[in-house]
């Protein structure tokens, strides 16, 4: 081991020092002597490759190429004075006053939505501060919302008879949630028992996943508006769409999945139902997320929490949901013993 070495004195220019210095940049990649083009790894490092730029530019020239015979066939048609010019003509009027009548049915849906969004809004804002003037307002606006309906007629003509007698905050919601909504609400359940039975029923007896998946989807964009509609919304398209993005966040944020799983295995036992028929395992699953949908959509569109009324749960409706899985289990048990 060597001996601890004492300070020494060095001169500023004593060759023997060796000074470091911070590492050079690195140089930026230029062509090769050849004036050869950088490599092709550097292309791809820039996110263009040969076969992309290839694929972009024929999209473009076949669009280009579409939208330029159309625009030719059409402004050839319109500029004949013969029966092609006039059909073209008509056909074209016909096309555009279709287009703005269902961009205005798109409109009002969308409007109408907002609106029993925002009714709902005003209704939890004035049952938390105990506002009766605007309690009185956003009833007023429920019972504009179902006048045109004959079936509630009944119990909106009892809702303006007592409205005057009610003296507490949140009595006048209770009035309008047993007289009105709760006859909306046994409408809804019938609703989404029917879409949630034929989704398991589908599911379970379907040949091809694809045919099944797309029939779930649409049954449930159709339940979905069909219990829009019956609380005032009647969404068109886009409606249904943003209706549908308002329920999956609502079961997102409720757990609802978790919980649709959850209460299956309690009623019927997934592991036992999945050892019997993997169909009517997928159809019974299917069949309860659908009513899972139904139950969270009804808490979107409802003008009005659930105040008197019973409220719409997913396990009350899951023994008649699964009534015709059920019984296709029965059969099964009693083939197999």
């Amino acid at each position: 081991m060597s001996a601890d070495r004492e300070p020494r004195v060095f001169s500023v220019d004593d060759p023997v020092i060796v000074t470091r210095t911070e590492p050079d940049a690195p140089e930026e990649a230029v062509p090769g002597e050849d004036g050869s083009a950088p490599s092709l790894a550097a292309a791809r490092r820039d996110g263009l490759t040969a076969s992309g730029i290839l694929v972009s530019a024929m999209a473009g020239l076949i669009g280009l190429a579409f939208s330029v015979s159309f625009a030719r066939f059409v402004s050839q048609a319109l500029n004949r004075n013969d029966w092609v010019g006039w059909t073209a003509t008509s056909l074209l009027i016909i096309a555009g006053v279709a287009a703005l009548v269902l961009m205005l049915r798109e409109i009002g849906g969308l409007l109408r939505l907002a609106r029993i969004t925002r009714l709902r809004r005003d209704a939890e804002k004035a049952l938390k501060t105990s506002d009766r003037n605007l309690e009185r307002t956003a009833v007023q606006s429920l019972r504009a919302t179902f006048k045109d309906r004959p079936e509630l007629a009944w119990g909106l003509a009892r809702l303006k008879e007592h409205e005057r007698d009610v003296r507490d905050p949140g009595d006048l919601f209770r009035l309008a949630d047993r007289e009105v909504l709760a006859a909306i609400d046994l409408q809804a359940r019938r609703t989404i028992l029917r879409s949630a039975k034929n989704v398991s029923v589908v599911t379970a007896m379907s040949p091809m996943v694809w045919l099944a998946m797309l029939y779930v989807m649409v049954e449930n964009v159709r339940m979905l508006r069909s219990l829009a509609g019956l609380y005032g919304g009647r969404p068109g398209g886009l409606g249904a769409l943003r209706l549908a993005r308002m329920v999956v966040g609502h079961i997102i944020a409720t757990g609802g999945l978790a919980m649709t799983d959850d209460l299956l295995g309690q009623f019927l036992g997934q592991d036992v139902l999945r050892r019997l028929s993997r169909r009517l395992g997928e159809g019974a699953f299917n069949g309860a997320l659908t009513a899972r949908i139904g139950a969270a959509a009804i808490q979107v569109t409802r003008p009005l929490p659930f105040l008197e009324a019973e409220p719409v749960r997913v396990r009350d409706l899951l023994p008649d949901v699964l009534q015709p899985v059920v019984g296709k289990l029965k059969q099964l048990v009693t083939r197999k013993t």
